[in-house]
């Protein structure tokens, strides 16, 4: 459904990414990960068509994103920080990306609203919003417009244990129904009942994509954060 080539990106002297290939399909969960300034966002930004790169080719669905909007339409993109016009209320600016995506109301997915309680909160103006509560606006956002493929970018930052296993229950029930989530996150333990596939990078460069069951096989780890502490550390003695 993804597919990146030997991406290459350069900010100046910086190697954001470095021949960074890709595979990701239908029907996976799969969990972006690396420290700090390991390509990441960059990637996804690549994705999502908001950093160009400077040298590989991006595909999705089998054909190329260069010079290439409309594809954008099939994703949800829920930002690890969600910036909206303050003085809007969250049903502006809900109104506001149906007006701009121009969905027919009957294919949209409004399971977040009513889940996270945001239907009794249309009224409030973005700037007196907590950022747990601007975290279900920005998933919410996400996943309104039914999209085929789901980027979420730290999705459960800010979020209340309960309102965090409501969106982990809503990622399983859509990788269920055959899309393909990305995630993004830090927290390790919140991705084991998620998560199908892990790909870890590392200064701009892809260390390793496998299935989680093949990671803790070859570890012999139960748990992500355990499994990716093994493999770093054999790999880092190599």
């Amino acid at each position: 459904m993804i597919i990146a080539t030997d991406i290459i990106k350069r900010f100046g002297s910086l190697n954001a990414l470095y021949g960074v290939s890709l595979r990701f399909s239908k029907g996976e969960c799969i969990a972006l990960l690396g420290p700090n300034g390991s390509g990441k966002t960059t990637l996804i930004k690549s994705i999502l068509g908001m950093v160009v790169p400077d040298s590989g080719t991006l595909h999705f669905n089998g054909e190329s994103i260069e010079g290439k909007w409309l594809y954008r339409e099939q994703i949800g993109y829920m930002p690890q920080i969600g910036r909206y016009p303050e003085n809007m209320t969250i049903a502006n600016v809900m109104n506001m990306m149906k007006d701009l995506r121009k969905s027919p109301d009957k294919h949209l997915d409004e399971e977040l609203i009513e889940s996270f309680g945001l239907n009794n909160l249309l009224n409030k103006k973005m700037r007196t919003l907590s950022g747990g509560t601007t975290q279900k606006v920005s998933a919410s956002l996400a996943f309104l417009f039914n999209p085929s493929v789901l980027i979420l970018d730290e999705p459960t930052a800010g979020l209340d244990p309960l309102s965090s296993e409501i969106l982990k229950q809503k990622i399983l029930k859509e990788k269920q129904n055959g899309k393909l989530v990305i995630i993004t996150s830090h927290v390790l333990s919140e991705l084991d009942d998620l998560v199908t596939q892990v790909a870890y990078m590392q200064e701009g460069s892809l260390v390793f994509h496998k299935t989680l069951a093949t990671l803790k096989e070859e570890t012999g780890q139960r748990k992500l954060s355990a499994a990716i502490t093994t493999i770093m550390n054999l790999q880092n003695h190599e």
